[in-house]
Protein backbone atom coordinates (compact mmCIF):
# COMPACT_ATOMS: atom_id res chain seq x y z
CA UNK A 1 0.00 0.00 0.00
CA UNK A 2 1.21 3.56 -1.02
CA UNK A 3 1.76 5.77 2.26
CA UNK A 4 3.07 9.34 1.99
CA UNK A 5 6.88 10.24 1.80
CA UNK A 6 8.43 13.41 3.24
CA UNK A 7 11.81 14.37 3.31
CA UNK A 8 14.19 15.35 5.98
CA UNK A 9 13.94 19.06 5.26
CA UNK A 10 10.34 18.79 4.42
CA UNK A 11 10.82 20.23 0.89
CA UNK A 12 9.85 17.02 -1.13
CA UNK A 13 6.55 14.87 -0.39
CA UNK A 14 4.87 12.24 -2.29
CA UNK A 15 2.94 9.57 -2.25
CA UNK A 16 4.15 6.13 -4.33
CA UNK A 17 1.90 3.42 -5.30
CA UNK A 18 3.12 1.14 -2.81
CA UNK A 19 5.70 1.52 0.18
CA UNK A 20 7.52 -1.37 0.78
CA UNK A 21 10.16 -2.39 3.66
CA UNK A 22 12.34 -5.48 2.37
CA UNK A 23 13.85 -7.63 4.78
CA UNK A 24 16.20 -9.30 3.12
CA UNK A 25 17.84 -9.75 -0.48
CA UNK A 26 15.17 -12.09 -1.66
CA UNK A 27 12.06 -9.46 -1.16
CA UNK A 28 14.58 -6.71 -2.61
CA UNK A 29 14.53 -9.47 -5.71
CA UNK A 30 11.07 -10.03 -5.64
CA UNK A 31 9.98 -5.76 -5.54
CA UNK A 32 11.74 -5.27 -8.59
CA UNK A 33 11.41 -8.44 -10.77
CA UNK A 34 7.16 -7.49 -9.86
CA UNK A 35 8.27 -3.98 -10.68
CA UNK A 36 9.76 -4.51 -14.03
CA UNK A 37 6.49 -7.28 -15.15
CA UNK A 38 4.53 -4.47 -14.43
CA UNK A 39 5.99 -1.48 -16.08
CA UNK A 40 6.67 0.44 -13.25
CA UNK A 41 9.17 2.60 -11.79
CA UNK A 42 11.03 1.78 -7.94
CA UNK A 43 13.35 3.51 -6.12
CA UNK A 44 14.99 3.06 -3.28
CA UNK A 45 15.20 5.28 -0.22
CA UNK A 46 17.31 5.42 2.95
CA UNK A 47 17.19 7.84 5.69
CA UNK A 48 15.05 10.53 3.08
CA UNK A 49 18.00 13.05 4.18
CA UNK A 50 18.53 14.62 0.57
CA UNK A 51 16.69 17.83 -0.26
CA UNK A 52 16.89 16.13 -4.37
CA UNK A 53 13.93 14.13 -5.62
CA UNK A 54 16.38 11.32 -6.53
CA UNK A 55 13.65 8.87 -4.42
CA UNK A 56 10.79 10.17 -5.84
CA UNK A 57 8.52 7.64 -8.03
CA UNK A 58 4.41 6.70 -8.41
CA UNK A 59 5.18 3.31 -8.51
CA UNK A 60 7.37 1.88 -5.51
CA UNK A 61 9.30 3.01 -3.09
CA UNK A 62 11.37 0.45 -1.44
CA UNK A 63 12.61 1.47 2.01
CA UNK A 64 16.01 -0.30 2.75
CA UNK A 65 15.21 0.72 6.93
CA UNK A 66 15.58 -2.90 7.74
CA UNK A 67 18.69 -3.87 5.91
CA UNK A 68 21.04 -2.55 8.47
CA UNK A 69 23.59 -3.82 10.31
CA UNK A 70 27.63 -4.64 10.46
CA UNK A 71 27.81 -8.09 8.85
CA UNK A 72 31.60 -8.84 9.09
CA UNK A 73 34.62 -7.39 8.88
CA UNK A 74 37.92 -9.06 7.21
CA UNK A 75 41.09 -8.62 8.65
CA UNK A 76 40.54 -4.88 10.32
CA UNK A 77 40.77 -3.92 6.35
CA UNK A 78 37.02 -4.45 5.27
CA UNK A 79 34.22 -4.16 6.80
CA UNK A 80 30.47 -5.00 5.19
CA UNK A 81 27.58 -3.78 6.21
CA UNK A 82 23.97 -3.99 5.21
CA UNK A 83 22.86 -1.45 2.50
CA UNK A 84 20.37 0.75 5.17
CA UNK A 85 22.72 1.01 7.76
CA UNK A 86 22.47 4.52 9.32
CA UNK A 87 25.79 6.10 9.77
CA UNK A 88 25.43 7.01 13.38
CA UNK A 89 24.87 3.32 13.88
CA UNK A 90 27.53 1.90 11.47
CA UNK A 91 30.02 4.17 13.30
CA UNK A 92 29.08 2.80 16.42
CA UNK A 93 29.00 -0.84 15.47
CA UNK A 94 32.47 -0.63 14.13
CA UNK A 95 33.61 0.84 17.41
CA UNK A 96 32.69 -1.71 19.52
CA UNK A 97 34.55 -3.89 16.42
CA UNK A 98 37.75 -2.09 17.22
CA UNK A 99 37.33 -0.09 13.57
CA UNK A 100 36.75 2.73 12.00
CA UNK A 101 35.90 4.79 8.55
CA UNK A 102 38.77 6.57 7.33
CA UNK A 103 36.61 10.22 7.25
CA UNK A 104 32.90 11.20 7.24
CA UNK A 105 30.33 13.67 6.42
CA UNK A 106 28.91 16.98 8.42
CA UNK A 107 26.08 14.73 9.34
CA UNK A 108 25.11 11.30 10.17
CA UNK A 109 21.59 10.76 9.56
CA UNK A 110 22.08 9.23 6.37
CA UNK A 111 21.95 5.20 5.36
CA UNK A 112 25.65 4.48 3.74
CA UNK A 113 23.92 3.69 0.57
CA UNK A 114 21.98 6.80 0.20
CA UNK A 115 25.47 8.46 1.42
CA UNK A 116 27.57 7.05 -1.22
CA UNK A 117 24.82 6.71 -3.35
CA UNK A 118 24.99 10.53 -3.63
CA UNK A 119 28.89 11.56 -3.02
CA UNK A 120 28.24 12.54 0.46
CA UNK A 121 31.50 13.46 1.76
CA UNK A 122 33.69 15.20 4.87
CA UNK A 123 36.61 17.56 4.12
CA UNK A 124 40.44 17.51 4.17
CA UNK A 125 42.84 17.59 1.51
CA UNK A 126 44.23 14.06 1.98
CA UNK A 127 40.32 12.41 1.88
CA UNK A 128 38.10 11.60 -1.19
CA UNK A 129 34.05 11.43 -0.59
CA UNK A 130 32.56 8.74 1.34
CA UNK A 131 32.56 6.64 -1.87
CA UNK A 132 35.91 6.52 -2.68
CA UNK A 133 35.80 4.33 0.74
CA UNK A 134 34.10 1.68 -1.30
CA UNK A 135 35.38 -1.34 -2.12
CA UNK A 136 32.81 -3.19 -3.40
CA UNK A 137 28.29 -3.55 -3.37
CA UNK A 138 26.33 -6.00 -3.74
CA UNK A 139 23.10 -5.42 -5.85
CA UNK A 140 20.04 -5.97 -7.05
CA UNK A 141 20.06 -4.98 -10.75
CA UNK A 142 16.96 -3.83 -13.18
CA UNK A 143 16.08 -7.51 -14.09
CA UNK A 144 16.03 -8.80 -10.70
CA UNK A 145 19.71 -10.45 -10.66
CA UNK A 146 22.14 -10.15 -7.92
CA UNK A 147 25.33 -8.50 -8.62
CA UNK A 148 28.87 -8.29 -7.27
CA UNK A 149 31.13 -5.43 -7.81
CA UNK A 150 34.30 -5.63 -5.86
CA UNK A 151 38.31 -6.57 -6.62
CA UNK A 152 36.97 -9.76 -7.66
CA UNK A 153 34.25 -9.94 -8.79
CA UNK A 154 33.28 -7.27 -11.97
CA UNK A 155 36.29 -5.16 -10.41
CA UNK A 156 35.89 -2.96 -14.00
CA UNK A 157 32.18 -1.38 -12.82
CA UNK A 158 33.74 -0.72 -9.33
CA UNK A 159 33.96 2.94 -10.35
CA UNK A 160 30.22 3.33 -11.70
CA UNK A 161 29.03 1.21 -8.36
CA UNK A 162 30.27 2.68 -5.80
CA UNK A 163 28.09 6.27 -7.09
CA UNK A 164 25.55 5.43 -8.83
CA UNK A 165 22.29 7.58 -8.00
CA UNK A 166 20.23 4.27 -7.38
CA UNK A 167 20.87 4.14 -11.17
CA UNK A 168 21.87 0.77 -11.59
CA UNK A 169 20.03 -1.46 -9.23
CA UNK A 170 19.30 -1.34 -5.21
CA UNK A 171 22.16 -1.87 -3.16
CA UNK A 172 21.37 -4.37 -0.48
CA UNK A 173 25.41 -4.87 0.81
CA UNK A 174 28.12 -2.20 0.84
CA UNK A 175 31.93 -3.62 1.63
CA UNK A 176 34.10 -0.70 3.39
CA UNK A 177 37.24 -0.09 3.53
CA UNK A 178 38.16 0.27 7.60
CA UNK A 179 41.35 0.38 9.60
CA UNK A 180 41.85 0.42 13.52
CA UNK A 181 39.71 2.82 15.68
CA UNK A 182 41.09 6.23 16.41
CA UNK A 183 40.15 9.86 17.92
CA UNK A 184 40.00 12.85 16.76
CA UNK A 185 41.50 16.14 18.66
CA UNK A 186 38.85 19.16 17.16
CA UNK A 187 39.13 22.16 17.89
CA UNK A 188 37.22 25.38 16.38
CA UNK A 189 37.51 28.80 16.72
CA UNK A 190 35.96 32.30 15.76
CA UNK A 191 38.12 34.37 13.07
CA UNK A 192 37.64 37.63 10.66
CA UNK A 193 36.47 36.17 7.05
CA UNK A 194 39.01 37.70 5.46
CA UNK A 195 41.99 36.23 8.34
CA UNK A 196 40.81 32.90 7.37
CA UNK A 197 40.93 33.42 3.47
CA UNK A 198 44.41 34.64 3.97
CA UNK A 199 45.37 31.57 6.43
CA UNK A 200 43.30 28.72 3.87
CA UNK A 201 46.15 26.97 2.55
CA UNK A 202 48.05 27.13 5.44
CA UNK A 203 45.44 25.76 7.33
CA UNK A 204 43.85 23.01 5.42
CA UNK A 205 47.83 21.52 4.43
CA UNK A 206 48.64 21.41 7.99
CA UNK A 207 45.49 19.83 9.82
CA UNK A 208 44.15 16.56 9.13
CA UNK A 209 40.77 18.10 8.50
CA UNK A 210 39.61 21.94 8.09
CA UNK A 211 36.59 23.41 6.95
CA UNK A 212 34.83 26.90 7.73
CA UNK A 213 31.73 28.75 8.21
CA UNK A 214 31.43 32.34 6.83
CA UNK A 215 28.65 33.92 8.51
CA UNK A 216 27.27 36.80 5.92
CA UNK A 217 25.49 38.76 8.30
CA UNK A 218 28.53 39.22 10.81
CA UNK A 219 31.40 38.59 7.87
CA UNK A 220 33.03 36.26 10.15
CA UNK A 221 33.98 32.85 10.22
CA UNK A 222 34.06 29.99 12.67
CA UNK A 223 37.20 27.77 11.50
CA UNK A 224 37.61 23.84 12.58
CA UNK A 225 40.21 21.59 12.63
CA UNK A 226 40.61 17.91 13.72
CA UNK A 227 43.67 15.82 13.91
CA UNK A 228 44.26 12.56 15.38
CA UNK A 229 45.47 12.17 19.21
CA UNK A 230 47.78 9.27 18.62
CA UNK A 231 50.24 10.85 16.62
CA UNK A 232 53.24 12.06 18.90
CA UNK A 233 53.56 16.18 18.90
CA UNK A 234 56.22 16.06 16.15
CA UNK A 235 54.49 14.02 14.11
CA UNK A 236 51.00 15.50 14.55
CA UNK A 237 50.19 18.30 11.93
CA UNK A 238 48.89 21.79 14.61
CA UNK A 239 48.53 24.69 13.64
CA UNK A 240 47.94 27.58 16.20
CA UNK A 241 47.76 30.95 15.09
CA UNK A 242 46.65 33.76 16.61
CA UNK A 243 44.37 36.07 15.07
CA UNK A 244 44.66 39.64 15.15
CA UNK A 245 42.04 41.54 17.16
CA UNK A 246 40.49 38.28 18.39
CA UNK A 247 40.65 35.65 20.73
CA UNK A 248 43.78 33.53 20.77
CA UNK A 249 43.15 30.12 18.78
CA UNK A 250 45.01 28.61 22.18
CA UNK A 251 41.61 29.62 23.62
CA UNK A 252 39.41 28.26 21.04
CA UNK A 253 35.53 28.22 21.35
CA UNK A 254 35.33 24.53 21.12
CA UNK A 255 37.71 21.51 21.92
CA UNK A 256 36.62 18.02 22.01
CA UNK A 257 38.47 14.51 21.84
CA UNK A 258 36.35 11.86 20.53
CA UNK A 259 35.81 8.93 17.95
CA UNK A 260 35.68 9.77 14.43
CA UNK A 261 32.23 8.80 14.58
CA UNK A 262 31.59 11.25 17.38
CA UNK A 263 34.08 14.12 16.58
CA UNK A 264 33.16 14.93 12.23
CA UNK A 265 29.70 14.87 12.47
CA UNK A 266 28.05 18.26 13.75
CA UNK A 267 24.35 17.89 15.70
CA UNK A 268 21.82 20.15 14.44
CA UNK A 269 18.51 20.76 16.22
CA UNK A 270 17.44 23.10 13.12
CA UNK A 271 16.08 21.64 9.82
CA UNK A 272 17.52 23.31 6.59
CA UNK A 273 17.40 23.05 2.63
CA UNK A 274 21.11 23.23 0.99
CA UNK A 275 22.88 23.99 -2.57
CA UNK A 276 26.59 22.81 -2.70
CA UNK A 277 28.75 23.17 -6.09
CA UNK A 278 32.34 21.71 -6.25
CA UNK A 279 34.88 23.66 -7.90
CA UNK A 280 38.51 23.43 -8.89
CA UNK A 281 40.36 24.27 -6.26
CA UNK A 282 41.74 27.05 -8.51
CA UNK A 283 38.74 28.17 -9.03
CA UNK A 284 37.71 28.89 -5.37
CA UNK A 285 39.55 32.17 -4.53
CA UNK A 286 37.12 33.87 -7.07
CA UNK A 287 34.20 32.18 -6.94
CA UNK A 288 33.68 32.44 -2.84
CA UNK A 289 34.69 36.57 -3.39
CA UNK A 290 31.92 36.67 -5.90
CA UNK A 291 29.48 34.36 -3.58
CA UNK A 292 30.30 37.09 -0.73
CA UNK A 293 29.71 39.84 -2.46
CA UNK A 294 26.43 38.50 -4.05
CA UNK A 295 24.72 37.38 -1.03
CA UNK A 296 25.98 40.56 1.10
CA UNK A 297 24.78 42.99 -1.59
CA UNK A 298 21.46 40.98 -3.08
CA UNK A 299 20.62 38.48 -0.15
CA UNK A 300 21.38 39.80 3.51
CA UNK A 301 17.87 40.01 3.67
CA UNK A 302 16.95 36.68 3.29
CA UNK A 303 20.24 34.63 3.80
CA UNK A 304 19.57 33.97 7.26
CA UNK A 305 22.08 30.94 7.63
CA UNK A 306 25.90 30.19 6.95
CA UNK A 307 28.19 29.11 4.47
CA UNK A 308 30.30 26.19 4.26
CA UNK A 309 33.62 25.60 2.82
CA UNK A 310 35.15 21.87 2.64
CA UNK A 311 37.90 20.74 0.47
CA UNK A 312 37.99 16.97 -1.18
CA UNK A 313 40.76 15.11 -2.98
CA UNK A 314 40.15 14.24 -6.80
CA UNK A 315 38.82 10.85 -7.37
CA UNK A 316 37.84 8.34 -10.62
CA UNK A 317 34.43 7.64 -9.58
CA UNK A 318 32.55 8.38 -13.08
CA UNK A 319 29.54 10.23 -11.55
CA UNK A 320 31.74 11.83 -8.69
CA UNK A 321 31.85 15.41 -8.41
CA UNK A 322 35.73 15.26 -7.38
CA UNK A 323 36.36 13.21 -10.43
CA UNK A 324 39.67 14.20 -11.95
CA UNK A 325 40.22 16.83 -9.40
CA UNK A 326 41.21 18.51 -6.34
CA UNK A 327 38.31 19.84 -5.27
CA UNK A 328 36.91 22.79 -3.15
CA UNK A 329 32.73 23.02 -1.94
CA UNK A 330 31.09 25.72 -1.31
CA UNK A 331 27.57 24.98 0.73
CA UNK A 332 24.72 28.05 1.46
CA UNK A 333 22.62 26.59 4.18
CA UNK A 334 18.78 28.04 4.88
CA UNK A 335 16.38 27.82 7.62
CA UNK A 336 13.64 25.70 6.34
CA UNK A 337 11.77 28.63 7.24
CA UNK A 338 12.82 30.91 5.15
CA UNK A 339 12.70 31.28 1.46
CA UNK A 340 15.52 29.82 -0.85
CA UNK A 341 14.86 29.48 -4.46
CA UNK A 342 16.07 33.01 -5.56
CA UNK A 343 19.09 32.73 -3.21
CA UNK A 344 20.03 29.19 -4.57
CA UNK A 345 19.53 29.64 -7.76
CA UNK A 346 21.62 33.05 -7.94
CA UNK A 347 24.52 31.42 -6.19
CA UNK A 348 24.37 28.74 -8.66
CA UNK A 349 24.85 31.10 -11.66
CA UNK A 350 27.82 31.68 -9.60
CA UNK A 351 29.05 28.16 -9.35
CA UNK A 352 28.29 27.28 -12.92
CA UNK A 353 30.81 30.09 -13.94
CA UNK A 354 33.36 28.47 -12.42
CA UNK A 355 33.22 24.91 -13.33
CA UNK A 356 31.39 23.63 -10.30
CA UNK A 357 29.97 20.47 -10.41
CA UNK A 358 26.37 20.33 -8.34
CA UNK A 359 25.94 18.02 -5.40
CA UNK A 360 23.83 15.16 -6.06
CA UNK A 361 21.64 14.97 -2.64
CA UNK A 362 21.31 18.83 -2.31
CA UNK A 363 18.80 21.62 -4.51
CA UNK A 364 20.15 22.23 -8.19
CA UNK A 365 18.52 23.07 -10.97
CA UNK A 366 20.30 21.25 -13.73
CA UNK A 367 19.52 18.92 -16.40
CA UNK A 368 21.50 15.71 -18.11
CA UNK A 369 21.71 18.29 -20.66
CA UNK A 370 23.92 20.85 -18.54
CA UNK A 371 25.28 17.84 -16.39
CA UNK A 372 26.59 15.72 -19.50
CA UNK A 373 29.63 17.74 -20.25
CA UNK A 374 30.93 18.16 -16.35
CA UNK A 375 31.75 14.33 -16.22
CA UNK A 376 34.71 12.65 -18.46
CA UNK A 377 32.57 9.40 -17.89
CA UNK A 378 28.96 10.46 -18.21
CA UNK A 379 28.54 8.37 -21.56
CA UNK A 380 30.25 5.13 -20.01
CA UNK A 381 27.63 5.18 -17.14
CA UNK A 382 24.59 5.45 -18.84
CA UNK A 383 26.02 2.56 -21.33
CA UNK A 384 26.34 0.57 -18.01
CA UNK A 385 23.07 1.51 -16.38
CA UNK A 386 21.04 0.49 -20.32
CA UNK A 387 22.68 -2.88 -19.53
CA UNK A 388 22.38 -3.21 -15.92
CA UNK A 389 18.65 -1.78 -16.21
CA UNK A 390 16.97 -2.47 -19.82
CA UNK A 391 13.98 -1.88 -18.99
CA UNK A 392 14.26 1.32 -17.11
CA UNK A 393 12.76 0.29 -13.55
CA UNK A 394 14.81 2.78 -11.56
CA UNK A 395 14.73 5.32 -14.12
CA UNK A 396 11.84 7.53 -12.74
CA UNK A 397 11.07 11.07 -14.31
CA UNK A 398 13.02 12.75 -11.80
CA UNK A 399 16.32 10.60 -12.24
CA UNK A 400 15.59 10.34 -16.03
CA UNK A 401 15.69 14.53 -15.99
CA UNK A 402 18.89 14.09 -15.05
CA UNK A 403 20.52 11.58 -16.98
CA UNK A 404 18.68 11.10 -20.07
CA UNK A 405 18.70 14.23 -22.67
CA UNK A 406 15.54 15.27 -24.07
Amino acid sequence: MGRGFVNWSGSLSFTPAEYAEPADEDEVRALVRRARESGTTLRPVGSGHSSSPLVRTDGILASLDRLAGVIADDDGRLATVRAGTRLRALGEGLYDAGLAMDNLGDVDYQSIAGATATGTHGTGLGFGNLSTQVAGVRLVTGTGETLDVDAEHNPELLPAARLSLGALGVLTRVTLAVQPRFQLHRRSWCAPVDWTLDHLAELQHTNRNMDFYWYPRSDLTQVRVMNRVDQTPDERVWHAPRVPGSAAVDEPREVLVAPTHRAIPRHRELRFEEIEYMLPVEAFPACFAEVRRRIRQRHSRVAGWRVLVRSIAADDIWLSNAYGRPTATIACLQNTSLPYEEYFRDMEAVFRQYGGRPHWGKKHWLTARELRPLYPRWDDFQALRRRLDPDGVFLAPDLARLLEEA
